[in-house]
């Protein structure tokens, strides 16, 4: 038989896609057994993005520590370096002042607190309060720095603000920081109606929002109207793609193998990092009141963020995800222009979902 040229390089083609799509479905059906390789990127040189504000491009251009991969080891090396960190803590001042918020010192069913209000408080948040959990990897943040992120979302939102100052480790690991979260709810649930309240923080302050809704769910407690938990640590177990998309592009937790992780896990105190009160992106989300979610595309945890994101809107719950350019991790807790339009996008989720 004689057969074209034509006929035989069609008869081939069809052949080739045979074999690939046999291939293919061997693979798909489960004869591949191992993952696949990672894919190795090339050193480059990022540029500080003009899309920007100035103030965010200068935190963007600070270089990497030396030292971003060196936290302390022992008991004593740990001790000494939450020492030295409880004597530089940030100073909220100059935001109490700047938004003329007044506050008070209290403590809310055995848990220290700082209730905060700016002078402007309108009609329909006079009843309304939130909870405020401090970031700082679990270990920095507490006294008056406490105050700080709370005190953004009191000025920018003109809501009455309640930040917790909750214990911390080494002296103090898990779940120390968790009880004195859920305890001080309960406490806040004598000042305010629970349909009108909410809960917020970033970073360890995100994920602890997060861990005390799974912890008033397992209680049957009455849950916050709305929560905000902006770039949580919800996988302490170190699986998300931006650990190592991001990692040295985020220049403030840098990597898995800098401090914050290390002050987590000293947190965590050789409990199951998989545990959904450590990493609550394993945790049941059904019933979870709505939630706004904040990150940006340099942060470390986008991937902790967005999967959290994704797991609510599976569960049924109504969740926002706003992520900002070029944003390390929680950039938008910082005194730069961005952090208006986080905060105000924040107070407008809460001002919708909180009863009058």
């Amino acid at each position: 038989m004689i057969v074209s040229s034509h006929g035989t390089h069609r008869t081939l083609f069809v052949l080739v896609s045979a074999t690939v799509a046999l291939v293919l479905a061997i693979r798909v059906g489960g004869a591949q057994t191992t993952a696949p390789d990672g894919r190795e990127v090339p050193a480059r040189m990022l540029p500080v993005p003009n899309t920007v504000s100035l103030e965010l491009q200068q935190l963007l251009a600070a270089p990497i520590p030396g030292n971003w991969n060196t936290p302390p080891n022992t008991p004593e090396e740990w001790d000494a370096f939450a020492a030295q960190i409880d004597r530089a803590p940030r100073d909220p001042q100059p935001l109490l002042d700047r938004f003329d918020i007044r506050f008070e010192p209290m403590v809310v069913n055995g848990i220290p607190a700082y209730m905060m209000a700016s002078s402007v408080i309108p009609p329909e948040n006079r009843d309304r309060l939130l909870m405020h959990l401090h970031g700082g990897c679990y270990m920095m943040g507490g006294g008056v720095a406490a105050m700080y992120e709370g005190a953004m979302l009191a000025g920018f939102g003109h809501f009455r603000v309640l930040s917790i100052d909750y214990r911390r480790p080494p002296a103090f690991p898990y779940p120390a920081a968790l009880d004195d979260a859920v305890s001080a709810w309960q406490g806040a649930l004598e000042i305010a109606d629970a349909k009108k309240m909410g809960i917020f923080g970033a970073s360890a302050g995100g994920a602890l929002t997060l861990s005390t809704v799974l912890r008033l769910k397992q209680g049957g407690l009455p849950l916050p109207a709305a929560i905000a938990p902006g770039t949580p640590m919800s996988d302490l177990t170190k699986s998300s793609d931006s650990f190592y998309t991001n990692r040295l592009v985020d220049n403030v937790l840098m990597g898995t193998e800098a401090r914050c992780q290390a002050m987590a896990e000293v947190y965590a105190d050789g409990h199951d990092l998989a545990d959904p009160m450590l990493s609550p992106v394993y945790g049941d989300m059904n019933g979870f009141p709505p939630a706004v979610l904040t990150t940006g595309t340099r942060d470390l945890l986008l991937s902790d963020t967005v999967r959290v994101h994704r797991n609510l809107r599976r569960a049924g719950v109504d969740a926002e995800l706003h992520v900002y350019e070029a944003q390390a991790h929680a950039n938008y807790v910082r005194d730069i222009p961005e952090a208006r339009e986080a905060f105000e996008e924040m107070a407008r989720f809460f001002d919708t979902h909180l009863d009058r």
